[in-house]
């Protein structure tokens, strides 16, 4: 996720654009507090409603908690869980070897 000031936004729009096309999210600020958050368009969007399609794409870059993008989305973790399953996105992602230390411990 990249940040643009709104200085940024007016002489860098194509910036923007591109790593909308890029399929990136943007946050646009001004005087360092966020205004407005730039989500690449996607049928999720209108099927799904933008506070999902938001949640769902802060999770799946790991930008928030499994729990955070549930209450975002306006859905139960359960929920949520099912329809990031619908996505194919996973919920568990270990990191490289944190399984194999999980096993060891036990």
């Amino acid at each position: 996720m990249k940040t643009f000031t709104i200085r940024d936004l007016r002489d860098g729009t194509g910036e923007l654009v591109c790593d909308a096309e890029a399929d990136k999210l943007s946050i646009i600020t001004k005087h360092g507090q966020p205004v407005i958050i730039a989500v690449p368009f996607e049928e999720n969007l209108i099927k799904n409603g933008v506070n999902v399609a938001l949640a769902v794409r802060l999770f799946d870059e790991e930008s928030i908690s499994l729990d955070k993008a549930a209450r975002l989305a306006a859905l139960s973790v359960p929920e949520f869980m099912d329809h990031l399953a619908q996505l194919h996105i996973p919920v568990a992602r270990p990191r490289p070897g944190e399984l194999e230390s999980e096993l060891a411990s036990f």
